[in-house]
């Protein structure tokens, strides 16, 4: 087993960059099995933020590819290999992740370092059946806390971009009782150019918790206003999504009946056998055996269809001008931003792009590509949750914001609870959006006393949710 200090201490990087975890006060001790695109970025991200990180990999030129301004220890060893764990400190491990391609090996490394002594493990599988609420105590037994798909997280980000044309993200808490929306505001929307203090109503179904503008992102006060492109975050309830779609100058988009999908991949198969009934999807698949493969895999009402979905003729010919909405799931960034832009001319109003290399995000996002898919951040979101000691139900990033959401659970006696929500003394870049109580979903004004077992959705902005958990 070769052991090697890859780089030096870097400081925190606050600029573009995408899907970045922020300061973390308390050290951790991380170990991560796994340098594919997975492993590797989250050993990246954690890096910066000092954190104790070892990468772990059986390919010594994969762990070589890092940069060498990364403060982390790279080991070359199996990490199903009890002597090599040791050896890497894992029983004093906070956290130990297995993302490997192998999901077995995966499942086998996180028992080991179980029981070795690693506080909490995470293990990345590509088998659905493995996250059935009913399998999750058996799991847990087995030493394996935490369990992630990211093709399947994947397919859910995507499923829920498609349900409404016209927004560029959704996520539900607790069932639905909140809804966040992101939206990109343009001409004719009603309240562009208007300060929020003359739009705060008590009565305004809505709390704006974001604004990405450009390359920055605003926690808006009152003196603030929305602009012409700005991509909105709105929390809300879900009654009142039709009052948002209205404000935003929405509603002559039409609703999504029809989605073509190009790229038969382990994410369209998740999502085709998770999206709503009243939506009819398309797949084209370039590689004739897949395209076998896939009529096994997918719904009977899904239709599988053998091309080059970069074929304009073809996706003419298949109806794409009547599309609804158009998602790009090739392997490569580049081809799934072109696709969309044509599809995009050929008049298709909703359009999603799974972008794995980071440097192509800024570029969709500026060629107004619509909704992006990244599965390392999703991924990345959820195995983050495991690093917080409060009890968070839910870490959502939110791709083109560069930021974070909560799901926080209040504690009995937590600090929270003791003041309104405007003496609270909250750190710049977080907003409290709304919270459950009761199964209801509320909106927080800055009156807003916080209960203990309320749920409370906060948004993060340049602070790490690790630094506010202790409000919680």
């Amino acid at each position: 087993m070769n052991m090697s200090i890859c780089g030096h201490s870097t400081p925190l990087h606050t600029g573009r960059g995408r899907g970045r975890v922020r300061f973390i006060v308390e050290i951790m001790k991380i170990i991560i099995a796994g340098a594919g695109e997975v492993g590797t970025h989250l050993a990246k991200l954690l890096s910066r933020e000092r954190q104790d990180i070892v990468l772990m990999d059986e390919s010594e030129e994969r762990l070589s590819k890092l940069d060498n301004d990364f403060d982390l220890m790279t080991v070359v060893a199996s990490p199903s290999s009890i002597a090599a764990l040791k050896d890497a400190g894992v029983a004093n491990a906070d956290l130990f992740i297995a993302v490997t391609p192998d999901e077995s090996r995966n499942m086998t490394a996180c028992m080991i370092a179980h029981n070795l002594g690693a506080r909490k493990t995470v293990a990345r599988i590509d088998n659905y059946e493995y996250l059935l609420p009913k399998h999750q105590e058996f799991w847990k037994k087995m030493g394996v806390d935490s369990l992630i798909f990211p093709e399947m997280l994947a397919a859910k980000e995507i499923v829920d971009a498609v349900k409404m044309s016209w927004i560029r993200q959704w996520w539900e808490v607790r069932g639905g009782a909140l809804v966040l929306l992101g939206v990109k505001l343009r001409k004719g929307s009603e309240i562009l150019d208007i300060p929020f203090y003359e739009l705060g109503a008590p009565d305004i179904p809505y709390h704006v918790v974001a604004i990405k503008r450009g390359n920055e992102t605003i926690i808006p006060r009152g003196n603030d206003s929305i602009h012409e492109n700005d991509i909105v975050y709105f929390m809300t309830t879900k009654k009142d999504i039709p009052y948002i779609r209205k404000i935003a100058g929405k509603e002559r988009y039409p609703d999504v009946r029809s989605v073509m999908v190009m790229g038969g991949g382990r994410i369209a198969v998740r999502a085709a056998n998770i999206i709503p009934d009243q939506i009819r999807m398309t797949i084209i698949e370039s590689d004739r055996h897949r395209c076998n493969r896939l009529t096994e895999l997918v719904d009977n009402r899904v239709m599988v269809i053998h091309g080059d979905g970069r074929d304009l003729s073809l996706l003419k010919e298949e109806g794409l001008e009547n599309t609804d909405a158009f998602v790009a799931l090739t392997g490569n960034s580049e081809t799934n931003v072109l696709a969309c832009l044509m599809a995009k001319r050929m008049g298709v109003s909703k359009t999603v792009a799974n972008i794995e290399n980071f440097d192509y995000i800024d570029m969709a996002e500026s060629l107004d590509i619509g909704t992006i898919i990244n599965k390392k951040l999703i991924a990345a979101s959820h195995i983050y949750q495991m690093m917080l000691d409060a009890d968070v139900s839910n870490v959502k990033c939110l791709t083109l914001a560069n930021a974070d959401v909560a799901e926080f659970t209040v504690q009995e006696g937590a600090p929270v609870t003791r003041k309104p929500v405007k003496d609270l003394g909250l750190p710049k870049g977080v907003s409290l959006g709304g919270l459950i109580r009761n199964d209801e979903g509320l909106l927080i004004t800055g009156n807003t006393l916080i209960q203990p077992g309320d749920h409370v959705v906060v948004f993060c902005s340049g602070v790490m949710i690790k630094k506010i958990e202790k409000y919680f």
